[in-house]
């Protein structure tokens, strides 16, 4: 279990350095919209490779950060239903969704993606647009994102084997949107009373 936790340590290491870093795409995505909208509104000139890579820069945001999401627990999740249950059986639902329904749909994703990046890159796919894009490269951006999803998913399963087992501290201990409301005012009473 040793090697396995070692390695799910380097994966959570390498899409928490990614998942922080591609946060600065999204300023730059600002930067390039508002950049455009000057231009078209001062000089009523427009570009469509403008446009596009603003796209770009919101898809990889999205993509290259989605592993990190699921690295701090932050994906979306019904809490109704699953706040209600013991700690073991939501770490029993977590476990069997990642194992029936997050690592064969990436799995799956991954393995359409690859001849479909692949033949993009060949023939140099590029916008239909008039001035936009090559595409190939937003194209490699979801390989990516999903690969790394993929390598996030198998971390989740080792470090939720290894919790179920008593190897390792609970890392993400759930808490309720309702006990959360009440530490966060229990928190803020403190900090008004100070």
């Amino acid at each position: 279990m040793g090697g396995l936790l070692a390695l799910s340590r380097g994966i959570d290491r390498m899409n928490e350095v990614i998942g922080k870093s591609v946060s600065w795409l999204i300023l730059i995505a600002v930067l390039v919209s508002a950049i455009n909208a000057i231009i078209r509104k001062t000089m009523n000139m427009s570009s469509n490779s403008w446009l596009e890579l603003q796209w770009y820069l919101y898809g990889a945001a999205f993509l290259m950060a989605s592993a990190y999401t699921l690295k701090q627990n932050e994906h979306i999740r019904i809490d109704i239903l699953y706040g209600a249950l013991s700690r073991r059986a939501q770490h029993w639902i977590d476990l069997l969704g990642h194992l029936l329904f997050l690592m064969p749909f990436v799995t799956l994703m991954i393995w359409l993606f690859v001849p479909w990046v692949g033949l993009s890159m060949r023939n140099g796919e590029v916008s239909t647009n008039a001035g936009g894009l090559i595409i190939w490269p937003a194209k490699t951006l979801l390989l990516i994102g999903f690969s790394q999803l993929w390598l996030q998913g198998l971390s989740e399963v080792i470090k939720k084997i290894a919790v179920m087992n008593g190897a390792i501290p609970d890392p993400t201990p759930f808490i309720s949107s309702h006990e959360m409301a009440e530490m966060e005012a229990k928190a803020l009473l403190e900090e008004i009373s100070k």
